[in-house]
């Protein structure tokens, strides 16, 4: 999940300038593109400034805090990994003792940090290297072979 605090301090800078809620979503969608805060979030954010609650921070939520997120566990799932890359997100479970939604959220957070540290021109080299090795496995018939 996406954290907005630094829209909703724009938004209350926003509304302390005296511009409407349609023209700081605007304002948000040229600055932030597709990251930007939806209508009715910042719409919200508006009655809440007009209201006098100025403050940007989340209301307080009833309900059990998040505890899979911790320094132990993230440190734990790192492990595991690096034990073996083509774990499964439930052999991540069973080891960690995390839950299924937990581990797979921070296995899609960290491939997508290590793939947009890519370059397009390594992929690209990456894929082509690899569309070829795919082609001689074709032609072998999926027979060993070693070399390119």
């Amino acid at each position: 999940m996406a954290d907005f605090r630094e829209q909703r301090a724009a938004v209350k800078f926003c509304f302390l300038l005296g511009k409407s809620g349609t023209e700081t979503l605007e304002m948000l969608k040229t600055a932030y593109k597709d990251d930007a805060m939806g209508k009715t979030q910042v719409f919200e954010w508006f009655s809440r400034f007009k209201n006098g609650e100025m403050s940007i921070d989340d209301k307080p939520r009833s309900g059990r805090p998040s505890t899979a997120r911790t320094h132990e566990n993230v440190e734990k799932i790192r492990e595991i990994i690096k034990e073996d890359r083509r774990r499964t997100i439930e052999e991540i479970v069973e080891l960690s003792g995390v839950t299924w939604s937990s581990a797979a959220r921070f296995v899609k957070e960290k491939t997508t940090e290590a793939l947009s540290s890519i370059s397009k021109d390594e992929f690209r080299q990456c894929f082509e290297k690899w569309n070829k090795r795919l082609d001689k496995c074709i032609s072998v018939s999926g027979e060993y072979f070693e070399g390119d």
